[in-house]
């Protein structure tokens, strides 16, 4: 097991060194387009020399590049256009209202999801299948946009029962999180539904478990000890693959309900070419990706035995 932490953790580090190499190339190479962008297209090429001599953009690429990847290890992503201010300061907080948003929407869809798609796989083909398939298939279809105006122009200007911003402005609501934890619900659990009844539909249909059935082994006991372990394999895989989506794939719902998340932050340093912010966000998202792939891998060898002697 040791060594299958080893061999995970180095491939970890390989990816993030070449994942970086390359950001590197994309956005540090050329120190002129660097100048530009933090001091502004109208400024004279002396102006962008002195900065570039005062940056050390004028080194060998390798020692640049290895001064870069220290200064990014340390935490020091260097000074935010956008914000007029070190961008771990604003990084770190839009990375702390991501992860509540996500927190909140995966304590709620997880169990949600998995114990609909438990029995929609124990009684595959049954009206309760059918009932769960249909609604999963119908909200996962919607899209994120759509199906935030439907439940703004519901809740927020027909009924008024909920804020329709996120903005957090008083310091933290929980009634301002309920519109985009949602929207991020409706679209994120038919999927894991649809996987894990699959997956248990599957399960329930090999030969160990009908085995078990006729045995006469009591039917909890043949799913809860049997069936439920082999049958979230595929589920888990969703569920860690969702992480990376709610990390940087939830801007459409933080920028209409005015969340200040790390989507948001994304879209704001993107738009405003806030050169340091995007080369931290996409650190942070490449680490948090390759992270949870590795956490990934070790869970499947807890739920699946052979992956941990193969």
């Amino acid at each position: 097991m040791l060594i299958f932490l080893a061999k995970r953790l180095a491939f970890m580090i390989v990816t993030m060194l070449v994942v970086s190499i390359l950001l590197f190339l994309l956005l540090e190479v050329n120190g002129e387009a660097v100048a530009v962008k933090v001091l502004g297209p109208y400024t004279s090429i002396e102006q962008r020399n002195i900065w570039l001599e005062n940056n050390g953009y004028f080194r060998p690429l390798y020692v640049r590049y290895f001064d870069w990847l220290f200064s990014i290890a340390s935490g020091d992503f260097g000074q935010s256009i956008r914000f007029k201010a070190p961008v771990a300061d604003i990084l770190w907080d839009r990375l702390g209202n991501t992860a509540i948003l996500g927190a909140a929407t995966y304590a709620i869809m997880v169990p949600v999801s998995l114990a609909l798609g438990v029995l929609a796989g124990m009684k595959e083909g049954s009206a309760l299948d059918r009932v769960i398939s249909l609604t999963s298939i119908g909200t996962t279809s919607v899209p994120e946009f759509a199906s935030a105006v439907l439940l703004a122009f519901i809740f927020v200007f027909t009924l008024g029962w909920l804020p329709g911003t996120s903005g957090m402005t008083g310091g933290f609501d929980p009634v301002q999180l309920i519109l985009p934890v949602s929207v991020l619900f409706l679209y994120g659990f038919g999927y894991l539904v649809r996987m894990t009844r699959a997956s248990m539909a599957e399960v329930m249909q090999t030969p160990y478990i009908r085995t078990a059935v006729l045995k006469g082994l009591p039917y909890r006991q043949v799913i809860l000890r049997h069936a439920l372990r082999n049958a979230l394999i595929a589920p888990f895989t969703v569920i860690m693959l969702q992480i990376n989506w709610l990390l940087s794939g939830v801007i459409v719902v933080e920028f209409f309900f005015a969340y200040k998340g790390f989507g948001a932050l994304l879209l704001e340093a993107s738009l405003n070419q806030d050169i340091y912010m995007i080369q931290a966000c996409a650190m942070v998202a490449v680490f948090v990706a390759v992270a949870t792939q590795t956490i990934a891998d070790i869970g499947y060898t807890y739920l699946n035995p052979r992956i941990r002697f193969a």
